[in-house]
Parts: structure tokens; C-alpha cells; sequence
């Protein structure tokens, strides 16, 4: 299988390094960046969930109804929508994208943010609130006749959805490093998907989920996502790299911003943190400044250097079955223009050329 590129757009324009600007909710904004994916050939592009931001759903909508091609990951928090009602909506959404749809089940991290929503539950409840949203939904999703449910957080009598996704099997991504999260990824998740670690932790999270989910007799894709900086010579990456940090540090001084700062439950934050706490440049071009900024708290590991540079430490995460990567840039509309200019060509030419040599 060859490499999938994954995006991510947002709102407004806004990043560590830029601040907010525009309305909130900039439908301008939005169809630009979708098509800037798109045109810099990107596969699939992720829509984020904030406890306080606008509703994925429309933003994805919107999107799609701006573009042709491009296939769109939707953020999707349980808890808050029944998941015979999320399976429905997320059908009828599929059905509005021409098949171009996925969700990214997030059980959620941090107690706080949950709570701005009204969820009180505790970590290890809402993974095991996951397990049984996700029973329901693929049910919703699939099933040609009512059914019931018995869970511990769902029960359902003679639920049915008449619509369904024009995809006979909707793509469902998950992530989270704790054991809970292995579990729930084990039995329900196409791809699982995991943060910018160094090359040794993500060949370890790879044959611990990969060994669960053989172990409900099911295989599973992996996804990792990195932030590139790339500049036409090493020394002027690294130049560029040092400012983002300088220039993000003083924006959080100035705001008091915390970027999504810790979050001490999220066992995925606090392997980020670890591998900051290892050094700046870890392997051969990975750099958690940032990511130590901001304490682990998402993903936030850069990849560092010149277009093959990048493209060969893709490379190397590619070698340990991590066949699709999300990328996203500091300076995010310009930053999907510059990957789609070589980055992207680049990795696929390197790894269409590694396959044709395993073939021989």
C-alpha cells in the first residue's frame, strides 16, 4: 500500500504562532483551506473537536461542498450525541461527500474540557462509554433490520437507520496510548492513530495495538502525525524551527493562551513530554521543541529539515507499517501549499521506489 497524506483544516486562521484573526466562524477561510489540500493532493483532511469551537459537522459540510476529491476525517467526541443519532448524521453526511467521509473517535483527555460539555464521567468510564457508543454506532451504520442493545451506557429497542453511508464500511480512527484506549482501538478501529513519537516509541505502540487487535481477530492501520518544517537547506530549517519556538513562547507570555496545555490524564500527552525531556533533536530530524511548550498537550513534534530530509524520516515511520501521516504546519494555509510543492511527491515517489525494491 502506498502512503496517505492526511491534513488539517481549521475555522479561522490561527496557530501558535499566528494569532486569531477574521470571524470565528470564517466560511471564506474554510473552503480555502479545504481546497488548498486538495490541490496540494492531499488524501484526506482532519476536522477537529473543541469543547467551545463550531460544530464539525457543518465545518465538514461546508468543506466538502467546496471540493471534489478530497476525503475529510471527522473529530467526534461520545457522550454527547446518542450513537444511533451520531450514525445517522454521520450517514447522511456521508451521503452529502460522495462517500468521502471518516470519523476519529476521541474519548476525550482532560476532565475539564469534558466538563465544559456536561460530561462528569472519569477517564476509565468514558473509555468503557466508547466500547459500547461504538458497539451501537457500527450497528446503526450496518445493520439491514431493528435490533436492540444492551450496554452498560447504550440500550436500544428495535433501533434502525434507513440511511446509510454510500461506503459499505465507514472508516473509524481512534486514538489514545493507555491500555483502555489499546482495548477500544483493538475491537472497533480501522486506524489508530498516534502523536509524533521518536522511532523506537512508535515501533512499540505499533506491536502492542497491533498484537491486540490480532488477538479479537481483526488487523489495524496506523496513523502518525508530525508538524514539517522544511526549508530549501537544512541550516534554514533549523533557523526556521528556532523562531517558531521563540516566536510561539513570547505569544503565550503575551496571551496567557495555553494551547491546550496539560493534560495529566492523557497517557499519549505524557509519552510526548517524556520524549521532550530526551532532548531537543531526537533520531534524525525530530524535534519536540514545541511539543516540551506546550507540555505534550497535543500533537505538536516537528519533523526538521530539507524536503528529502523530511521525506526520509517519513520513510522510516512508513518501514514500521505507519502507512498514512498527518501533517500539519505552523503557518497552516501556507505551510498545505508548501507540502503539496515536493514534500508530498517527494515521500510517495520514495516510497512507491522501497515497495518496487521489496518486490524484486
Amino acid at each position: 500500500m502506498g502512503i496517505q497524506f492526511l491534513g488539517m483544516i481549521g475555522h479561522r486562521l490561527a496557530s501558535e504562532i499566528i494569532a486569531p484573526s477574521g470571524p470565528l466562524f470564517n466560511k471564506h477561510y474554510i473552503a480555502d483551506f479545504a481546497q488548498a489540500h486538495e490541490q496540494a493532493d492531499f488524501d484526506r483532511v482532519l476536522v477537529g473537536y473543541w469543547s467551545d469551537q463550531p460544530d464539525g459537522f457543518l465545518v465538514t459540510a461546508h468543506a466538502a461542498a467546496n471540493t471534489s476529491r478530497i476525503k475529510f476525517l471527522l473529530a467526534h467526541r461520545p457522550g454527547f450525541v446518542s450513537p444511533t443519532l451520531a450514525a445517522r448524521k454521520l450517514a447522511t453526511l456521508d451521503q452529502l461527500t460522495d462517500g468521502r467521509l471518516a470519523v476519529h473517535i476521541i474519548s476525550g483527555g482532560s476532565d475539564e474540557e469534558q466538563r465544559r460539555d456536561g460530561d462528569f464521567l472519569t477517564k476509565a468510564q468514558r473509555y468503557a462509554r466508547t466500547d459500547d457508543f461504538l458497539s451501537v454506532l457500527r450497528q446503526s451504520l450496518e445493520a439491514e433490520h431493528p435490533w436492540d442493545h444492551q450496554g452498560e451506557y447504550f440500550q436500544t429497542e428495535q433501533a434502525f437507520s434507513a440511511i446509510k453511508p454510500v461506503q459499505a464500511h465507514l472508516p473509524i480512527y481512534f486514538g489514545g496510548s493507555s491500555p483502555e484506549a489499546i482495548a477500544v482501538a483493538a475491537r472497533h478501529a480501522d486506524v489508530f492513530a498516534l502523536w509524533g513519537e521518536p522511532l523506537a516509541g512508535a515501533a512499540e505502540t505499533v506491536r502492542t495495538v497491533r498484537a491486540a487487535a490480532a488477538k479479537q481477530g481483526r488487523e489495524i492501520g496506523f496513523n502518525i502525525s508530525f508538524r514539517p518544517i522544511i526549508a530549501p537547506t537544512e541550516k534554514e530549517a533549523w533557523e526556521k524551527a528556532e523562531h517558531i519556538l521563540e516566536t510561539a513562547r513570547n505569544k503565550l507570555t503575551a496571551s496567557g493562551h495555553d494551547f491546550g496545555l496539560p493534560k495529566p490524564q492523557s497517557v499519549g500527552a505524557q509519552r510526548l513530554l517524556a520524549a521532550a525531556n530526551e532532548g531537543a533533536r531526537l533520531d534524525k530530524v525530530l524535534w519536540t521543541g514545541i511539543a516540551k511548550l506546550v507540555s505534550g498537550g497535543y500533537n505538536s513534534t516537528a519533523l526538521v529539515g530539507t524536503p528529502d530530509q523530511v521525506s526520509d524520516a517519513l520513510l522510516d515511520y512508513y518501514n514500521l507499517g505507519i502507512e498514512s501521516v498527518l501533517i500539519r504546519g505552523f503557518d497552516p494555509l501556507n505551510d498545505a501549499r508548501e507540502y503539496g510543492k515536493e514534500l508530498i511527491p517527494l515521500t510517495r515517489e520514495k516510497v512507491a521506489a522501497r515497495r518496487v525494491a521489496r518486490s524484486a
